[in-house]
């Protein structure tokens, strides 16, 4: 990997993909939580001149961590491959229930970034799939200390969840390109040798977790 201060290099890389869902090219960013995907996620939008960023984190919920994947569908996936506007309701974390609705436009290139964004009843609709190369105890680390001591309980559970998901339905080995943050920037690798002679991430490996 060689480092990058310019993500549009990446950017112009992406534009040019065949479209994969309707009109849309859609590019999954997925990675373990508190990987940095949501910023970075953001400054590849950026470079794209301003991409749509669809987070997960939205469509989850307290009672369906990774549930999610049939209101996805509906919701979001089926009107965008017919080249009509998604209808859909972010969830509220706060208050425990979902939003006002809200209005996605079928764009060029749809970023859609969070835990499980490679999973595979996602996969076969994705341009791209990315993967932060974020070592899972130093992302969930991350996410604590961003989070605090109030959200403890919260991470407790949510790290049995994703080791259970990402044992079950593993992303890494079918990302198209492994991102890294450096202190000069991000870099990547993409291309069908993108994780080969790579160390095998964890969530190839994890086995599930214990109550």
């Amino acid at each position: 990997m060689e480092p990058h201060q310019s993500l549009e290099p990446l950017a112009r890389e992406l534009a040019v993909l065949p479209a994969s869902l309707g009109p849309v090219r859609l590019i999954g960013i997925d990675g373990h939580a508190g990987s940095g995907k949501s910023t970075f996620a953001g400054r590849l939008a950026e470079a794209l001149g301003g991409a749509p960023v669809l987070h997960l984190d939205d469509v989850a919920s307290h009672a369906e961590l990774f549930g999610w994947e049939e209101r996805l569908r509906v919701q979001v996936l089926e009107p965008l491959a017919g080249g009509r506007p998604a209808h859909w309701a972010p969830y509220d974390w706060v208050e425990r229930r979902w939003g006002p609705e809200r209005v996605l436009e079928p764009a060029p290139v749809l970023l859609v970034e969070g835990v499980g964004a490679g999973r595979r009843a996602l996969r076969p609709h994705l341009a791209r799939l990315v993967w932060m190369e974020t070592p899972r105890a130093e992302s969930w680390l991350r996410g604590r200390e961003r989070d605090g001591r109030e959200l403890a309980g919260f991470w407790d559970g949510w790290e049995r969840a994703e080791r259970a998901h990402f044992s079950s339905d593993p992303s890494r080995p079918f990302a198209d390109t492994l991102v890294r943050q450096s202190s000069t920037g991000y870099e990547w690798s993409s291309g069908t040798g993108a994780t080969a002679g790579n160390p095998a991430s964890l969530t190839d490996r994890d086995e599930l977790p214990r109550a």
